[in-house]
C-alpha cells in the first residue's frame, strides 16, 4: 500500500500536521494479519451480544470490512444471529456460540487486549516520519502564541526559539518557582496543531497500547463523524489529540523508558517517551530521580543524535521507532553538578529561568487576579515589595503571585467574605506563606 493511502500529507499554505488516511476498505489495507482481526472480533463478543455496527465502532473499523469475517465465523459455528435492531446485516445482533466462547477464551488467554484494532508498526512509523518532515520552523510570533497565557520576557523567548527549532533537547535551570514546567507546557502549545496517535500498535502479533487518557487529551472535530460506519473520512483506529506534554519527576526510572509487559494481560504498554512522540517530554526536578543523571543521559544519547529509539519485546524481537520528542531537563540544581562537560555538550541549549523583574512580577500578579475574577491594583505589589521582599531580602519568584492570590481566596472562603486583594489579607497570606526568619534558621531543643 502506498504512503498516500496510509497518511495524508498537508497541502497549501498554513497547512497543519499530516493525518491518517481513509478507513481501510479491505483486511489487507489494515496491514494486519486476518487472524489478528478474527481473534479480536471473538474476544469483543465475549462481553455479550452486539450488533454489527456496534462491533465496527468497538474495533474502529468499517462494518463492510468486518462483514466477511462475521459471515465466515457464522459458517464455522463460532457465532450466530440472535435478532436484529436495524436495516441490513449491520443491524443483526450477533452472539457467540459455545464453540465461539471456548475459542474466544483461548484467544483471551493468549492476549487479553480488547478494544480498537491496532495499527501496524510500519504505518505508525510512516506517520511519525511524515510529521517530522512536515514540521515548520517556529518564529517569535508562533512562540508568543504558545506563551500567550504566560508572562515570559522577550529575551527568554529569543533563547527558547532556536532550541525549539533544533527540536532535540533543552536544559532549563534556575531557582525553584520560576515556571520551568509551565514554560515546557508553553513550548508544547507552540510546536503546532493537533496530532494523531493510534490506540494500539501491532508488532509481529504483539499488542502495544499507545493512547493514554492521562497523557493524551482528545480533541473533538466538528466535521468528523464519530460513527465508523457513517462515512468516516479518516482511519478511526487513530485518536486526534492535543500535542502531548508529558511531565515526569522524581518517580522516573530507566524501566519506565522501556516497553512494559503485563504478564497477566499478555500485552504491552508503550514507554512514557513513546507516548510523548510528536510533543514535549519534561524531566522535572532532573537530578532528583532514583537513578543517577549519568545513567539517564546515557539512555538518551542514541535517540537524541540519531532521532531513532529502539524497543525490545520479551520474545527478543528488537525494533526501531522514530524519536520525534523535544526533551526538556528542568532542574533547580547547577547543571555542572549533574553531568560532566561531555554530556552537557550533547544538550546544546542551556537556558536560565531567571527571577522575574518587578514589572514582570506585577504582570503575573495581574494575570492571576484576572483568572480568579479579582480586581487588580498595582499598589498591592508595591506594598508587598516594600513590606516583605526588601526588608526580608526575599527573591521574587514567578510562582509567588499565583500562590498569594490563591491564599487570599482561601482566607476569604474561610471567613465567608467576598474575595478581594487588600493589605490585611495579603499580610495574612504572607504570614503563612513566607517563613519567619527565626524559624527558617532552625529551632534548637
Amino acid at each position: 500500500m502506498s504512503l498516500a493511502n496510509i497518511i495524508r500529507m498537508p497541502t497549501g499554505a498554513g497547512s497543519s500536521e499530516p493525518t491518517p488516511g481513509a478507513p481501510p476498505a479491505t483486511i489487507s489495507e489494515t496491514g494486519l494479519h486476518p487472524d489478528t482481526l478474527s481473534q479480536l472480533l471473538l474476544k469483543t463478543l465475549l462481553n455479550g451480544e452486539a450488533t454489527g455496527s456496534v462491533l465496527a465502532e468497538r474495533l474502529r473499523l468499517p462494518y463492510s470490512l468486518l462483514d466477511a469475517m462475521i459471515q465466515h465465523a457464522r459458517i464455522e459455528k463460532l457465532l450466530e444471529v440472535r435478532g436484529m435492531t436495524g436495516v441490513g446485516s449491520a443491524g443483526y445482533r450477533y452472539v457467540l456460540t459455545d464453540l465461539g466462547r471456548d475459542r474466544g477464551q483461548q484467544f483471551m488467554d493468549l492476549c487479553r487486549y480488547v478494544g480498537p484494532a491496532p495499527v501496524p508498526l510500519d504505518q505508525y512509523n510512516e506517520y511519525v516520519r511524515a510529521c517530522m518532515a512536515a514540521r515548520l520552523p517556529v518564529d517569535r510570533d508562533t512562540l508568543e502564541t504558545g506563551f500567550g497565557h504566560l508572562v515570559v520576557s522577550k529575551g527568554m523567548l529569543d533563547q527558547l526559539g532556536p532550541s525549539v527549532n533544533a527540536g532535540k533537547s533543552l536544559f532549563l535551570y534556575g531557582a525553584p518557582g520560576n515556571g520551568k514546567t509551565v514554560v515546557a507546557e508553553g513550548i508544547g502549545k507552540a510546536l503546532g496543531a493537533d496530532m494523531y496517535v493510534p490506540h494500539a500498535l501491532d508488532v509481529d502479533g504483539q499488542i502495544i497500547t499507545m493512547f493514554d487518557p492521562v497523557n493524551h487529551r482528545r480533541t473533538s472535530v466538528a466535521d468528523e463523524t464519530v460513527s465508523v460506519i457513517a462515512n468516516a473520512t479518516l482511519d478511526q483506529r487513530w485518536e486526534r489529540i492535543r500535542r502531548p506534554v508529558v511531565v515526569v519527576g522524581g518517580e522516573l526510572t530507566l524501566e519506565m523508558l522501556d516497553l512494559s509487559f503485563n504478564t497477566i494481560s499478555k500485552f504491552y504498554e508503550a514507554p512514557i517517551q513513546m507516548k510523548a512522540n510528536g510533543g514535549v517530554f519534561v524531566v522535572d526536578d532532573f537530578g532528583r530521580q532514583r537513578i543517577p543523571p549519568r545513567d539517564l543521559l546515557n539512555r538518551w544519547i542514541v535517540p537524541l543524535e540519531s532521532r531513532v529509539d529502539f524497543m525490545t519485546l520479551h520474545t527478543g524481537r528488537k525494533f526501531e521507532i522514530p524519536f520525534n520528542v523535544f526533551i526538556i531537563f528542568a532542574t533547580n540544581l547547577k547543571p555542572e553538578s549533574l553531568a560532566d562537560e561531555a554530556f552537557l555538550r550533547r544538550i546544546p541549549y542551556k537556558i536560565l529561568a531567571k527571577n522575574p523583574t518587578t514589572e514582570e512580577y506585577c504582570k503575573i500578579f495581574e494575570l492571576n487576579c484576572k483568572r480568579r475574577g479579582l480586581r487588580f491594583d498595582p499598589v498591592m505589589v508595591e506594598y508587598l515589595e516594600r513590606s516583605y521582599y526588601r526588608p526580608r531580602k526575599l527573591q521574587m519568584r514567578a510562582c509567588h503571585p499565583r500562590d498569594l492570590v490563591e491564599q487570599v481566596v482561601d482566607i476569604c472562603r474561610y471567613q465567608k467574605k467576598e474575595p478581594v486583594i487588600s493589605r490585611e489579607l495579603l499580610d495574612a497570606a504572607c504570614s503563612s506563606y513566607f517563613l519567619e526568619e527565626s524559624e527558617s534558621q532552625g529551632v534548637e531543643g
